[in-house]
């Protein structure tokens, strides 16, 4: 049944205060490393409660823009602050724990079947991801397509059809999840480590540790921000009539 006639609602609060910051970063030409105002500063210049300033700074750190230190500000991450629209954020963190699960099942397996089956060909196909992905990360990027490229190998290597027609078939959902765990702070770093490990336990011809590794590796996937986001918050109240 179409979603399409929903009930209207107007715009949170806290969408609103996402607008004006992003256009107070573009008009002020500010940039990576830049430092955003208070809470308190933003909340009193904006007319809003410090909630509101709180759910969108939320936002804005769950989307890999900020970075928030504790006791030390809000730095911004990026150059600008084009934020995901709100309501795409809630529809991916309805279905990324049916992703993760699904990640975690198949691709535990297709470790262990690596680890049986693969060829000096798989193995130079993987080195080869991580060198891609180390590079990425060196440059100052998230290593995004080095992380797609050695899970790639790793389907590959386990010369499953099966099993890889069913990662081709949640291939969309599988980036998404990607994106949103690389761009927590820090995790490029260990997820290239995490990497390491699964390479190292499918070149030993170790099926149980190259699973565990995988195991492992996928359940850091899982701790992503968004996850811990509540949608929710305050609402302009209605117009009088």
């Amino acid at each position: 049944m179409t979603d399409a006639l929903r009930p209207m609602t107007r715009q949170r609060l806290y969408e609103q205060v996402l607008d004006r910051l992003r256009a107070y970063v573009a008009e002020g030409g500010l940039g990576a490393g830049d430092r955003l105002p208070t809470e308190r500063d933003l909340a009193q210049r904006l007319g809003v409660s410090r909630a509101s300033v709180k759910q969108a700074i939320v936002v804005l750190e769950v989307q890999g823009l900020v970075e928030v230190r504790h006791g030390g500000g809000t730095y911004l991450v990026r150059d600008n602050l084009d934020v995901e629209p709100v309501e795409r954020m809630v529809e991916r963190r309805r279905r990324l724990p049916d992703v993760l699960e699904a990640r975690e099942a198949l691709e535990t397996k297709l470790a262990e079947l690596a680890a049986e089956r693969r060829t000096d060909d798989d193995l130079a196909a993987m080195r080869s991801a991580l060198a891609h992905m180390a590079k990425e990360i060196e440059e100052g990027g998230h290593g995004v397509e080095g992380d797609r490229l050695f899970h790639a190998a790793v389907t590959a290597a386990a010369h499953s059809s099966i099993l890889a027609e069913f990662m081709r078939s949640i291939a969309g959902q599988i980036a998404e999840s990607r994106t949103e765990s690389l761009r927590q702070p820090h995790r490029p770093a260990r997820s290239l480590a995490q990497h390491q490990a699964i390479l190292d336990a499918i070149e030993a011809a170790r099926p149980a540790q190259a699973a565990a590794a995988m195991r492992r590796h996928v359940r850091t996937v899982a701790k992503v921000r968004l996850l811990d986001w509540e949608p929710d918050g305050e609402r302009q109240p209605p117009v009088p009539r």
